[in-house]
């Protein structure tokens, strides 16, 4: 079976070459991984301590991240080495300031498997919720390095539990520990032979609250928002906005909306603008227009449209209501915690049940799922007219994540006795 799975991986390599010659997106997907071990060598010398965290993308770095700051306090000796699977991922974080050392993760096969660990040379390895490559797996068994798996989850369609997953069920016995997020994942493990498993949690919870101790403040959103009701709608793609913009278009003059769309594409920004019939800027050029029309302030717009990356959370601090989008789509909707955190009240769409934070906010009735137009006024007006409810639903989600916290703690005592 290893040999079958080497020779699909050495084919996606070859494909991959091809398909980036079309796709900006695979380019970077394949360049990236050009530069990967001369950087490695430049960075980390034979006698360095390492640590090495795997994310597939931008959203389990991003849950890996109180952990890996954690370490890095812990173990101040050793160097950091960070590697994303998804351009996704590492073309937004490969600048981050808690990792020494930032890279794309080479395909999984035999030799770059050899070749990344012989120059990481790692004495502790975290891979973030998910991903089980096996060659690296192997690797890591072979050379006796502590390898644990944090945030884990777990689900009965993956190929650990069917008849034919006995390869992948061997992955597995590489990892000394598993940090899952719940008893499900939990029972899933134990169900196949492993018991070196615990319900530490979703460290996401801890990324979020810590959100709440640094500075969220931007000047241009306080000055756009002027002290109006503001509904931030974040990560939307053309389903929500297809909702939204009609919502928009027919809503009060007293209410701000501000849009962080997932995709920045240019045309696809300018498409959205000219859809929206309210007064409308977008953040790349609101510096050039404002300078422009002297008479003109950001409070005097009732939509602004945030067409750059990096500072979705600290807006949500401003929100009074979130929409949260990707819930037309699959997987699903995207990350709630962040609005929720402020104790904002959200709304999504119907995709949801994959994530079990939406699932259990939507059941507590912090969060409200739509599926269609009527849907959506109906939940976006009564949060706009009955402040009660909005501040309730906003308690809740506040709440729901307060009491959540700590996954981090807990992998760390575990952690630090055994090493």
């Amino acid at each position: 079976m290893l040999t079958v799975y080497n020779l699909i991986v050495y084919l996606a390599s070859q494909i991959l070459k091809i398909v980036a010659l079309f796709s900006p997106k695979m380019k970077l997907f394949v360049n990236g991984r050009k530069t990967v071990y001369s950087t490695l060598k430049s960075k980390i010398k034979s006698d360095d301590k390492t640590i090495w965290f795997h994310a597939a993308s931008l959203g389990e770095y991003e849950q890996g991240l109180p952990v890996i700051e954690k370490i890095k306090d812990k173990f101040p000796s050793h160097k950091i080495v960070v590697t994303f699977f998804s351009p996704s991922g590492y073309e937004v974080r490969k600048n981050n300031t808690v990792a020494d050392v930032t890279v794309y993760l080479p395909l999984d096969t035999k030799s770059n498997a050899k070749q990344f660990l012989d120059l990481a040379h790692p004495e502790l390895v975290f891979f973030i919720k998910y991903e089980y490559w096996p060659n690296y797996l192997n690797e890591l068994k072979k050379l006796n390095i502590k390898t644990y798996l944090i945030s884990g989850i777990l689900r009965e369609d993956q190929a650990f539990f069917k008849w034919y997953g006995g390869f992948y069920k061997d992955a597995l016995k590489t990892f000394d520990y598993f940090f899952v997020q719940n008893e499900k994942s939990k029972k899933l493990l134990q169900s196949i032979g492993f018991n070196n498993v615990k319900i530490s949690g979703d460290t996401r919870f801890d990324r979020v609250v810590s959100i709440l101790e640094r500075d969220n403040s931007l000047g241009y959103i306080e000055e756009f928002k002027d002290n109006e009701t503001t509904i931030v709608i974040g990560s939307s793609w053309p389903k929500d906005e297809n909702l939204l913009i009609e919502y928009i278009n027919n809503s009060s003059e007293n209410v701000k909306f501000i849009i962080a769309p997932h995709n920045i594409k240019q045309e696809q920004i300018q498409e959205l603008k000219n859809l929206i019939k309210k007064k409308s800027i977008l953040f790349s050029e609101k510096d050039e227009i404002l300078n422009q029309v002297q008479n003109d302030k950001l409070a005097d717009f009732q939509v602004f449209i945030i067409d750059t990356i990096g500072i979705l959370t600290k807006i949500y601090s401003y929100a009074d209501i979130a929409y949260v989008g990707g819930g037309f789509g699959n997987p699903g909707v995207h990350n709630i915690l962040e609005p929720a955190t402020f104790g904002v009240p959200i709304v999504i769409g119907p995709n949801y049940s994959h994530f079990a934070e939406a699932t259990a906010l939507v059941n507590m009735d912090g969060c409200i799922s739509i599926q269609n137009q009527t849907q959506l006024n109906e939940a976006l007006n009564l949060l706009l007219q009955n402040e009660d409810e909005r501040f309730e639903k906003g308690h809740i989600c506040s709440t729901f994540v307060q009491m959540n916290k700590g996954a981090s703690d807990s992998i760390m005592n575990y952690i630090i006795n055994k090493n």
